[in-house]
């Protein structure tokens, strides 16, 4: 069976291992919408979509999403899908074209990667000619910047830069050197990173 025009889903933030006594939100999704979120969770997996919308409960953004279940089509699914975007290797790194950086820790078992705003590292302290995004991007331009996928989640193409010893300790220096110390404490995951992610949005995503 095709999608339904109008999905009427609720939602409520995710209290794991307690009885939620947060407050339920009601609203009804267009399956784009409710295919964006899902694609999120799943990526352009067709069967984990569908077995997502069988369930009829998804958690997304700390919040647990549920509708009455329904099957669809995988033919109908697929085309749906198609509209969607798709990784798309030939993309070049452009440094202008990214909002956000992603510091991925090497430890193990893995941490949650330390997500940081453009914005909030290029601007340039007084008296000082460059940025921690500045050093970012000489770091890029020397090291293998290598296409990584495409981010339901964000919306964007990532691109990985993988740290040496000697970029970690570059750019340890460089957050030091750059940025104010308000800012720093989220940062200092660099000095451990096994790698940065560059979070570089499309435009018609």
């Amino acid at each position: 069976m095709p999608l339904p025009e109008t999905i009427p889903v609720r939602y409520t933030e995710e209290e794991a291992g307690y009885v939620s006594f947060r407050p339920v939100v009601r609203q009804n999704f267009r399956p784009h919408e409710l295919l964006d979120m899902v694609l999120s969770v799943t990526g352009k997996d067709v069967g984990r979509i569908r077995q997502i919308l069988r369930s009829g409960t998804v958690v997304f953004h700390f919040y647990r999403y549920w509708w009455t279940g329904f099957d669809v089509d995988e033919a109908d699914l697929t085309g749906l899908l198609a509209r969607f975007p798709d990784p798309d290797p030939s993309r070049e790194f452009r440094g202008a074209d990214c909002t956000m950086i992603a510091i991925e820790s090497g430890a193990t078992p893995p941490r949650p990667a330390v997500e940081v705003q453009k914005k909030t590292i290029s601007h340039r302290r007084l008296f000082r000619r460059k940025s921690f995004w500045d050093a970012l991007l000489a770091e890029a331009s020397v090291g293998a910047v290598a296409y990584q996928g495409y981010s339901f989640v964000h919306h964007a193409d990532l691109y990985r830069l993988d740290l040496t010893p000697e970029a970690r300790a570059r750019l340890t220096t460089a957050v030091a050197s750059f940025v104010p110390r308000a800012q720093r404490k989220e940062l200092q995951a660099i000095a451990h990173a096994a790698r940065v992610a560059f979070i570089c949005p499309r435009a018609s995503a």
